[in-house]
């Protein structure tokens, strides 16, 4: 069974406002979500263009297996450059060619290809790309299918309907051929065992394995949460485990820097300053949850808040927890000069319920926008001045 495509228009929209910047356009995110796709879509559509040319390498491939080499990569592209055209180069794993930091930067230096690159979480970290091209990169960092997405993949419009469904399938649009559920959540569950194989232990030569699937295992559960890296260490030595702050602090990093988990700092909205104290982590797709940990007493309030915050982050939205006096906004949400205030919960159908998820948005003094996502299955409302919107629909909405 193939595949179905869908067109990520959102991720292609990115990509195309950079067209032509000179700087390297790499994409990044979690394995298995799509990027090789994306650069696909991207690439062909450039290919159609009159006055182009389109010089596409997957380094995966065996046809490529001698463009693995640094000398017989450069020749290649060298011998494909069109003086009298654009030309667009497109690299699919780099990172398979030992030494592509040389030749991607030295192609990048001559100014006769517009470069774009995906490649393994474990030698493309977000933190390294600067290192690796001098500072010269722009990311493109893409997530998985969001529920817009996943609404069109199965053709369906009815978010309402297909809410429940997302929240247990998720996004890794790659499971969605298996027939049975289980089948399903073994393939996520062999993308997250790989992600910790290659793009973990691999890369930061991490020396016990344990440690770092327990601290996983420990984010996974208190998605919503938050968390101090000091409470972490604390929890594993108490289970018997000898680590320190530093050691389960540095395990904490890698998960991010893998792409399977998100921070998201606190941010003072009286003082209006970051606090450093204390995160929520996010994971990148629910479902990685429900893969390794099962459907262990799941919070559905703090469920509901990890969409909404992976939602924010894939539209573009710089995100924090916010804190007003002694209470917690779930979500400072701020972009281009703008901010908003979200509120997540579960269920505000009881008037108690609702009045105190109100209240710490009612608190703000401000009059930047204040939404309540809920699961209300109502079209929204006004209460206060608080939006309250369903959380199905706000989901489906157009990624703004």
């Amino acid at each position: 069974m193939n595949m179905k495509l869908i067109s990520r228009d959102f991720y292609l929209r990115q990509l195309e406002a950079v067209r032509d910047i000179p700087d390297i356009k790499v994409i990044t995110g979690i394995r298995r979500c799509g990027k090789s796709s994306l650069m696909d879509a991207f690439s062909t559509r450039i290919a159609g263009e009159a006055g182009v040319n389109v010089v596409r390498i997957n380094l995966n491939l065996k046809r490529n297996i001698e463009l693995r080499q640094p000398e017989s990569l450069y020749g290649y592209v060298e011998s494909r450059y069109r003086k009298d055209l654009k030309n667009y180069l497109f690299i699919d794993e780099v990172q398979m060619c030992q030494g592509f930091e040389e030749i991607i930067s030295s192609i990048h230096e001559e100014s006769i290809y517009d470069i774009y690159l995906t490649g393994s979480n474990a030698f493309l970290l977000s933190s390294d790309l600067a290192t690796l091209f001098g500072g010269r990169v722009f990311e493109i960092s893409i997530f998985p299918f969001s529920f817009a997405e996943y609404l069109q993949y199965h053709d369906s419009s009815d978010p309402d309907g297909s809410f429940d469904s997302y929240v247990r399938d998720g996004g890794m649009s790659g499971s969605y051929l298996y027939r049975t559920y289980e089948n399903a959540m073994k393939y996520v569950e062999a993308i997250y065992e790989t992600t910790i194989a290659k793009d973990i232990i691999k890369k930061f030569r991490v020396q016990n394995e344990g440690m770092l699937l327990r601290i996983g295992n420990f984010l996974m559960d208190n998605v919503g949460s938050l968390t101090s890296i000091r409470n972490v260490a604390s929890k594993l030595i108490s289970a018997a485990v000898d680590t320190n702050d530093k050691t389960a602090g540095a395990y904490i990093r890698y998960f991010c820097q893998s792409f399977l988990f998100y921070p998201v700092r606190r941010y003072d909205i009286r003082g209006k300053r970051y606090l450093e104290a204390d995160c929520k982590y996010y994971l990148a797709d629910l479902s990685f949850r429900f893969a390794v940990i099962g459907n262990k007493d799941p919070d559905y309030g703090h469920l509901y808040e990890n969409l909404v915050a992976i939602e924010l982050l894939r539209r573009g939205y710089e995100v924090y927890v916010g804190k007003l006096y002694q209470k917690e906004v779930d979500f400072v949400a701020l972009k281009q000069g703008q901010r908003m205030y979200i509120q997540v919960s579960d269920n505000i159908s009881g008037p108690e319920t609702l009045k105190r998820e109100l209240a710490p948005l009612l608190a703000i003094r401000d009059a930047y926008p204040k939404f309540l996502i809920a699961r209300t299955r109502h079209d929204t409302a006004d209460c206060d001045g608080v939006q309250v919107v369903d959380i199905a629909r706000w989901l489906a909405g157009s990624q703004k």
